[in-house]
C-alpha cells in the first residue's frame, strides 16, 4: 500500500483529496494545524492525523523524523492563504504573511522530502497554484496572493530540475474558482456551476499520482471550467 502525506488535510480540498485517495487504496499520512480536527478522518481506517506546524522547519523535521520508518511516495501541499490588495494597498505586513502561508509551508515539507525521496529513489510532489500567479489580469488586485503563489510554480520547476535523474517530480494543479461554502457566500451573484469542485481536483491529483499520471511531464495543470 502506498503511502500519501496531505498537509492542510482539514480544508475543503483537503477532506475530500484525503477521502478520494483512501477509495483509491493509499495510506494517508494527514497534517493538520489544530488538535480540534484530530477525530476528522476516524471512519477512514487507513488514515492517521497528525498536528503540525508548518511555519516551523524544525517541527517538520520532528514530525518526519517519528514516521520516517514508512516510506512516503508522494505528497500533496495544500496548505495556504488568501489576500486581496492591489500594490498600493499592499502592506509588507501582507506580503509576508501570503509568503509564510503560501510558499514556507511547502517548501518545509519539500526540503526534507527531496532527501527522503532521493534515498528511496523516487517520488512525487502535487502543489496548489493559481491562475492570478500566472495571469497578470487576474492577479493585479491580489498582488500579495499572485506573488506568493508564483513561487511554488518556481519551486515546482526547481524540484523536477533537481529529481529528474532520481525520479521526483512535481506537478502544480491551477485551479479556478474552487466551489466552497466561503466562496458561495463571498460571491452570491455568482454561477458556481462555472468553478471547480472540491472533488474534480482531488480526482484530477488521484489521477497523477496513479501509474499513467506520473508518466505527465507539464508539471503544470489548469483546471478552470468555465470561469
Amino acid at each position: 500500500m502506498k503511502t500519501v502525506l496531505v498537509t492542510g488535510a482539514s480544508g475543503n480540498l483537503g477532506t475530500s483529496l484525503v477521502e478520494e485517495l483512501h477509495k483509491d487504496g493509499y495510506h494517508i499520512i494527514a497534517t493538520l494545524s489544530s488538535e480540534k480536527n484530530l477525530d476528522i478522518f476516524k471512519h477512514l481506517p487507513n488514515v492517521e492525523t497528525h498536528v503540525v506546524n508548518l511555519l516551523e522547519s524544525d517541527n517538520v523535521s520532528s514530525f518526519l523524523g517519528k514516521i520516517g520508518h514508512k516510506p512516503i511516495h508522494a505528497a500533496a501541499l495544500l496548505v495556504g492563504g488568501f489576500a486581496t490588495g492591489g500594490i498600493q494597498e499592499t502592506e509588507i505586513a501582507t506580503l509576508d504573511k501570503m509568503y509564510q502561508l503560501n510558499f514556507i509551508t511547502a517548501f518545509n515539507v519539500v526540503k526534507p522530502l527531496m532527501t527522503l525521496f532521493e534515498a528511496q529513489g523516487g517520488g512525487q510532489f502535487v502543489f496548489i497554484g493559481a491562475r492570478p500567479a500566472i495571469v497578470p489580469e487576474a492577479g493585479k488586485n491580489l498582488v500579495a496572493y499572485a506573488l506568493s503563489k508564483s513561487l511554488i510554480f518556481e519551486l515546482a520547476n526547481l524540484v523536477n530540475a533537481a529529481g529528474n535523474d532520481s525520479h521526483i517530480s512535481a506537478t502544480v494543479i491551477v485551479p479556478s474558482t474552487i466551489d466552497t461554502p466561503i466562496n458561495r457566500e463571498a460571491m452570491p451573484d455568482a454561477d458556481p456551476t462555472k468553478w471547480i469542485t472540491p472533488e474534480d481536483i482531488s480526482k484530477t491529483i488521484a489521477f497523477v499520482l496513479s501509474d499513467t499520471g506520473r508518466m505527465i511531464s507539464d508539471p503544470i495543470l489548469k483546471l478552470y471550467n468555465q470561469s
